[in-house]
């Protein structure tokens, strides 16, 4: 049987492999086309008119290169004068320093003077005392107004300041910051209570960070600091003081400035340790000189009360 011929059965080809990052197009576009086509035929045509790149002309080139001498230039002198004006300012500096230094010195040595000056005019009162025939009483004298060194049983109390006011959390100095001033740090006023507190409780000699205490000391404040006859003292804040040492601590303690002190333990942090000493000593004071007060007569004294006696029995 005749028939037509078959065609071959028709087969599409095979379409090409996808890309594997057919799926990102917009972020392979942006990579394959990273300047924006107006932005390259600007620069395209840029070129093409000269006006890209390094200049062309001679004149333009000349006008460069002169820009970079002056440049050059410029940097050159400033960095030739800082290297001569260096000189000059260290030495300004160093001559600032001697200064300082020699000043420093001079005033130590002026106040080793006054130290000694004081001291023989101490010792020439009371040799003036003595030769005078009261020599116990000057003694007695001496002792009482701070005038001597003394020594004998008695008390240490030891005041300091709260742990955080020496260091911060932060890194940074509390006593420099506002909000701290009256809570964990010590205060003059808190000493002045301290002191006579100690003076109530029979004390007979007190000092603080070996500053002897007078009739005519001062506790102060300057600042930050706590000032004694006008020294500053730094923490911790030792006290001395001679008495009944037993007596002395356990009256004080009961006492009203006592119970004070430990309320400043338990609200904010202020630490305070008292211990009853054998023997405690106590340096004179640096000065105890007296320019109002006057020793009243003895003769006119006792007129004086016998005349207030008759006016009252007359």
């Amino acid at each position: 049987m005749c028939g037509m011929p078959q065609q071959p059965p028709v087969r599409s080809s095979p379409a090409p492999p996808s890309r594997p990052d057919a799926s990102m197009s917009l972020i392979t576009n942006v990579m394959d086309h990273s300047l924006d086509d107006g932005y390259a035929e600007a620069a395209a045509r840029k070129m093409s008119l000269g006006e890209g790149g390094l200049p062309r002309t001679l004149r333009a080139k000349l006008g460069l290169a002169g820009g970079l001498v002056l440049a050059a230039l410029v940097v050159t002198v400033g960095a030739a004068q800082a290297r001569v004006a260096a000189p000059v300012v260290a030495k300004e500096r160093q001559e600032l320093i001697d200064r300082i230094d020699r000043e420093s010195t001079a005033a130590d040595r002026l106040e080793k003077d006054v130290d000694g000056l004081r001291d023989d005019v101490g010792a020439q009162q009371r040799a003036a005392l003595r030769d005078s025939g009261g020599s116990t009483e000057a003694d007695l004298v001496d002792v009482l107004s701070g005038a001597t060194a003394v020594h004998g049983p008695g008390v240490k109390l030891v005041v300091d300041d709260a742990k955080e006011a020496s260091t911060g959390g932060d890194g940074t100095n509390p006593r420099e910051t506002s909000g701290f001033s009256d809570t964990g740090r010590v205060r003059d006023r808190d000493m002045q209570r301290v002191v006579n507190g100690l003076w109530e409780s029979g004390a007979e000699a007190v000092s603080i960070n070996g500053q002897r205490l007078t009739a005519l000391s001062a506790i102060r404040a300057a600042g930050d600091a706590i000032l004694v006859d006008n020294k500053p003292l730094v923490p911790p804040y030792t006290v001395l003081a001679v008495g009944d040492g037993e007596r002395l601590s356990t009256r004080f303690q009961n006492g009203p400035d006592g119970l004070y002190l430990h309320a400043l333990e338990q609200n904010f942090g202020i630490r305070a340790t008292i211990s009853t000493q054998g023997d405690v000593l106590l340096p004179a004071a640096p000065s105890v000189i007296v320019r109002t007060a006057r020793p009243t007569d003895g003769r006119a004294g006792k007129t004086e009360q016998t005349e207030k006696t008759e006016k009252g029995t007359s």
